[in-house]
């Protein structure tokens, strides 16, 4: 074990990075004074493009492989990882990035759409690492802890946010598949020993092709396939469309385009020209000319045409079917940018609970609300939410200062389940079957398809399903909290789980712990039921219900899924520790290069921090860790009582003063203790100082909005320009750097 504990923060992008400029500083002279180390990692979308492609930088431009390196970390008992919100890139915003970098003179290679040599396609498939959820599976050596803090629970019931009114004639709902989907076609089995796989495509006509190969299983493994009908899915969403123009509903399609960044986009995709198919059919010659790409969405088509002699004539197209269609949920009314725009602007998990919070309603071209229909084409756990909108219909909405809590317990180490699945999914250019074949040729699966259709794989270990089940237990005892298993026997994958969870269960004492095993649909009943009548229940489930969860409870219990306490206990004894959803995080950034104001709320960052420091100080037996631990959650409730978040508008505190008061109550809590004379010695100065200079902190901080700001770039901005932006009062910045400079 290293002498000096160190706790690793991560650099990441958007709102969260801009906040890291002004709050880091501070954590980093707290840290000092308890003989701990905070170093950084850049794992933004930014610095993971740079360390994929060192061989066209120059040396002073090439960083490290920062996230290999935390996964590293992350398997050790050492690692205590702050992880900050990152993009999770669709093609769009990679691209994006790219024109950024070459336009600072990092001269990584262009992305090729359509790779037409060895080398192009070389570089698609390293960016290909870059794409979607590239960070989270590399971290998560374990499974997810998630809940709200106490704090701000009690804050939320007594500052209860806005709930929407709802009607039992409400007409909002939810639209799935009902043939043809992954839910249907999936496949399981549960691996007796280790193994190495392949997987074969078979043509009709008897030709072979590997897809994936040297794929290693392990013991105890449960391995899925399941298939996407494309034919299906096109029938399906244009019944949807014509449902949504006959009903006068909104028409929303709610993906994970970001984290399931193979399959979502080209589900995307396939709405896109189907709601536009008399465009497409118009112009298909046009748009394969222009090398169109649907799965990026219909951005695509007005990026491509732009400047074309044909522009105004494909855009008056477009403008026809609007007008004879469905009106389309909107994401930006004032820019006209519809849910189909960008496959990574509407993302299920975000957007799902907000329509719920808000009676079923988004927003539309006239920037009004509307009841909408929200199509999530597979089912697998789209119930959950038509369940959450029934329950709402017959009881109303939820009242946020009388209600329960449902905590999650999410499976998601060594990339469980669907989200793993990306280098195993593939798009079928013909007619066949899949096959997945073990080291000695023979058929473990086999999956038939069609032309378009879409095959996946997916793996979950058994250690990770172990240490779910232990981590559920666990909780249940901690909190005297019956726990539910969100499991449906009739889903292939599931029945394979239910039978391990049984087994896992048997193995240790559980007669003091209230434990159910039910499918999502009546899971989610009785934790509503519960949740009304203000009693918690603990939410065990698979990954992808862990993301959509730990989103879905939250915006209806606080208001938001930033707040939560995100608490990843590492397999083997490490910490990740992270800090909250990133959210409008965009529309955060765009506010202070516009006007110098940032809503961007760190709580996160604080609750994060908090155990974070409390971990550090059990594995290296840190005392003052623990202090600094303690003092930092009588911090975060004083900052809560006293409603130091960001506030709203200008001339009001920003992210940079309520990082102000989290130092200044951080620093009385430290000068109160008194487990630590020496400590409540050198914080009873920095107390004092930050007391006394208050009004000229806030007047230098509150002074510095109001006008635009340059930081150098969105995905790649300039160090020391954004720090000048993000401290400019020079007499906080004189209290904390003297700090961080004094001995420890």
């Amino acid at each position: 074990m290293e002498s000096t504990p160190k706790i690793i923060y991560t650099l990441t992008d958007e709102a969260p990075m801009l906040a890291t400029h002004s709050l880091l500083p501070v954590i980093s002279a707290y840290a000092k004074q308890a003989g701990v180390e905070v170093e950084t990692r850049d794992i933004s979308l930014a610095g993971r493009i740079l360390a994929h492609f060192p061989e066209h930088l120059s040396e002073d431009q090439r960083i490290g492989d920062h996230l290999a390196e935390l996964g590293e970390l992350a398997k050790t008992k050492e690692a205590n990882i702050i992880k900050l919100p990152n993009i999770s890139a669709s093609v769009p915003q990679l691209k994006a990035a790219i024109n950024e970098l070459r336009s600072q003179g990092f001269m990584v290679p262009e992305y090729p759409d359509e790779p037409k040599t060895e080398d192009e396609a070389t570089i698609k498939a390293t960016y290909g690492k870059v794409l979607g959820s590239a960070v989270n599976p590399v971290l998560r050596e374990g499974n997810s802890d998630r809940r709200a803090p106490k704090a701000i629970k009690n804050y939320a019931k007594k500052h209860p946010h806005r709930m929407g009114a709802w009607k039992p004639d409400n007409k909002a709902h939810v639209a799935s598949m009902s043939e043809g989907d992954f839910f249907e076609t999936e496949q399981s089995m549960t691996l007796a020993a280790a193994d190495m796989a392949s997987i074969v495509f078979v043509a009709a006509d008897g030709t072979k092709r590997v897809l994936k190969e040297n794929l290693k299983l392990l013991e105890g493994e449960v391995i899925d396939t399941a298939v996407m009908s494309m034919h299906k899915l096109k029938a399906f969403a244009a019944e949807q469309i014509d449902d949504a123009r006959k009903s006068g509903l909104l028409f929303s399609l709610h993906m994970k385009a970001t984290m399931m960044k193979v399959s979502d986009p080209i589900i995307f995709g396939a709405f896109v020209e189907v709601f536009f198919k008399d465009v497409f059919a118009k112009y298909d010659g046009l748009f394969k000319e222009l090398g169109v790409d649907t799965r990026n969405g219909l951005g695509d088509v007005f990026a491509r045409i732009e400047g074309h002699e044909k522009e105004a004539e494909v855009k008056a197209a477009i403008e026809a079917v609007y007008e004879n269609g469905p009106d389309l949920a909107m994401v930006n009314s004032y820019k006209g940018i519809t849910n189909l725009h960008v496959p990574s602007d509407v993302i299920i998990d975000a957007s799902m609970p907000v329509l719920i919070r808000d009676s079923g309603c988004m927003w539309d071209k006239d920037d009004k609300q509307r009841e909408a229909k929200a199509v999530i084409p597979d089912r697998s756990y789209s119930g959950v939410y038509q369940a959450t909108i029934d329950f709402c219909k017959a009881n109303g909405a939820f009242n946020p200062s009388t209600m329960g809590s449902i905590p999650n317990v999410g499976l998601m180490a060594q990339k469980a389940e669907e989200y793993g699945s990306h280098d195993k999914t593939f798009q079928l250019d013909s007619s066949g079957v899949v096959q997945v074949l073990n080291s000695a040729g023979e058929l473990l699966m086999e999956q038939p398809v069609e032309t378009g259709d879409i095959f996946r794989m997916c793996q979950t270990k058994d250690a990770p399903i172990r240490d779910w089940v232990n981590l559920a237990v666990r909780r249940a005892r901690e909190s005297a909290t019956p726990a539910v298993f969100w499991l449906n026997e009739a889903r292939a994958h599931d029945a394979q789980l239910i039978s391990k969870v049984k087994t896992y269960l048997a193995e240790q004492k559980t007669d003091d712990v209230e434990l159910h095993i039910m499918p999502p649909v009546e899971a989610t009943v009785f934790s509503l039921e519960r949740m009304k009548k203000g009693l918690d229940t603990i939410s065990v489930t698979g990954n992808v219900l862990r993301d959509y969860l730990t989103d879905l409870f939250p915006i209806l219990e606080v208001g938001t899924s930033a707040k939560m306490l995100s608490i990843v206990p590492l397999m083997n004894g490490g910490g990740l520790f992270e800090t909250g959803a990133g959210g409008s995080a965009p529309k955060h950034i765009q506010q202070l290069l516009q006007e110098g104001y940032l809503r961007w709320d760190s709580l996160g960052e604080f609750l994060a921090l908090a155990v974070s420091f409390e971990h550090l100080g059990r594995v290296f037996g840190n005392k003052r860790a623990i202090v600094l631990a303690d003092t930092l959650d009588k911090a975060n409730e004083k900052f809560l009582d006293n409603d130091k978040s960001p506030a709203r508008k200008l001339g009001q505190i920003d992210n940079r003063g309520s990082h102000f008061y989290l130092s200044l109550y951080w620093a009385q809590a430290l000068a109160e203790q008194q487990n630590d004379a020496e400590l409540a010695e050198i914080f009873t100065k920095v107390a004092k100082q930050l007391e006394e200079k208050e009004e000229t902190i806030n007047l230098e901080l509150i002074g510095a909005q109001g006008k635009a700001e340059d930081i150098g770039g969105y995905y790649h901005p300039d160090f020391a320009k954004t720090t000048d932006v993000m401290r400019p009062s020079p007499t906080f910045s004189a209290i904390i750097d003297g700090l961080a400079e004094s001995k420890a």
